[in-house]
């Protein structure tokens, strides 16, 4: 389909695919930009604009694969960052991808402060996954673009800032891609220090699926190196992480940090497969731009779900990277630019 046949076809390009936007209008959700995008293959999924523009609502031919927790897409207004002891992300948490970031993620930690030379700041106490999955963006633009007449895509960008006098300022710049007529999206992420301090930088990715892409019998496919790390519940319930079980009753979460083989491009691959749906859903991404990478495993009843989770550090955190030199620091102008592809497609 080029733009020629779409025209003698149709008067508005939206007959084939499109971006429109709309705002949600009840309950904890009430508020909320977003963006809806439809490849016309099937694929359907929102960008929250007004949760650093992750990605919510996520289907593929009726079938739903991004994740749906009781939270909702909960209005960042209503986010109170030090509640429940650093763990307030979990009355936020849902969709296909909540970002982490950007200058702390993984579990809570009170890191030294003084690179912001602000002598009553002398540590600063982050919580689980950091800020910036309840900042709002300003967006910038959306919307269908044609390429030599033949391929449309299908486009939005936005701009996050996570800054505090005395404090970081970081420019998250986000920009989400998906072509009409394919089955996959692209995100284009680049991170910048704005501010004039010596910068830590932390990024990760907590991408989930949920029913009814994951149900009993969806196989969890990795290019497996090692693991090199795991939660204590995983010896505890003995529950396989690669076939997966129907919900549990009281499962504790089983995380894993994988070592993934990358393909000769530098690139993994981590897949979930539904045979008795006939999909699947795959992850691409740089393993030079995310160097670890999280298996999560949420197989409790109510909350049923797997993730993926690439990430620029290892499991043992923020000060573990300070201490052992693995810390990204930003200095004045420099930024990070990190390219992910998510995959859907028929078996």
């Amino acid at each position: 389909m080029n733009r020629q046949f779409l025209s003698r076809h149709a008067g508005d390009a939206s007959a084939a695919g499109g971006v429109r936007a709309v705002v949600l209008d009840d309950g904890a959700e009430r508020g909320i930009r977003a963006l809806e995008f439809r490849t016309g293959t099937g694929l359907n999924f929102d960008v929250l604009v007004d949760r650093a523009m992750d990605l919510g609502t996520a289907e593929f031919r009726g079938n739903g694969f991004g994740w749906r927790s009781a939270t909702g897409f909960r209005n960042p207004a209503l986010h109170d960052y030090a509640d429940d002891d650093g763990l307030s992300i979990m009355r936020s948490f849902s969709g296909l991808m909540l970002t982490a970031g950007l200058d702390h993620t993984l579990f809570g930690a009170e890191v030294d402060a003084s690179h912001h030379r602000y002598p009553p700041k002398e540590t600063v106490k982050n919580g689980l996954h950091g800020r910036i999955g309840n900042i709002p963006a300003r967006l910038t633009g959306y919307g269908e673009r044609w390429d030599d007449d033949e391929t449309c895509v299908l486009w939005a960008e936005g701009e996050v800032r996570q800054a505090a006098i005395f404090g970081e300022h970081l420019r998250l710049t986000r920009r989400v891609e998906a072509t009409v007529g394919t089955s996959e999206l692209r995100l284009i992420d680049v991170v910048r220090n704005e501010g004039f301090d010596r910068t830590p930088h932390m990024y990760l990715y907590h991408i989930n699926i949920g029913w009814p892409f994951l149900s009993e019998g969806a196989r969890y496919e990795l290019p497996l190196q090692e693991t090199i790390w795991q939660t204590d519940s995983v010896a505890e319930q003995g529950i396989s992480n690669v076939v997966m079980p129907a919900p549990q009753p009281g499962f504790v979460e089983q995380v894993y940090e994988h070592v993934l083989k990358p393909d000769a491009d530098g690139k993994a691959r981590p897949r979930l497969v539904n045979e008795e749906l006939g999909v699947f859903f795959e992850l691409e991404y740089d393993t030079a731009q995310f160097p670890a990478f999280f298996q999560w495993l949420h197989l409790r009843e109510g909350a049923y779900a797997v993730g993926f989770e690439p990430s620029t550090h290892h499991v043992q955190g923020a000060q573990a990277a300070r201490d052992d030199g693995s810390m990204i620091w930003l200095e004045h102008g420099e930024e990070r630019r990190y390219t992910t592809t998510f995959r859907v497609g028929a078996l």
